[in-house]
């Protein structure tokens, strides 16, 4: 029996290319990067509400394949890090910008 072939993981690239939009700000203000951040916190909450959606349905019996849970519940950990890695940089950075004297 032939293993089927493994899709590509969705979701993921939404977020990386949200934030990576931010890096292209320029003379906004910082609101590219507000708009980056937001984006990203949306997905992220989409990808908490899909995971726990699975979770249901793998405790209820409801879901036929539980590869579907495990990939949901691993982008959406991978999400929750690379987005509380972005804001832990950003607030080191105002941290850093606030120790500045002018």
């Amino acid at each position: 029996m032939p293993i089927p072939a493994i899709g590509g993981v969705g979701g993921i690239d939404a977020t990386t290319s949200a934030l990576s939009g931010a890096s292209g700000v320029s003379g906004s203000g910082g609101a590219g990067f507000g708009d980056a951040l937001t984006g990203a916190i949306d997905n992220l909450q989409q990808l908490q509400g899909q995971k726990d959606a699975l979770a249901i349905q793998a405790v209820t019996g409801n879901l036929d394949d539980i590869h579907q849970a495990t990939l949901a519940s691993t982008r959406a950990q991978v999400t929750l890090e690379l987005v509380a890695g972005v804001r832990n940089k950003a607030v080191d950075a105002f941290n850093e910008i606030m120790r500045m004297q002018a």
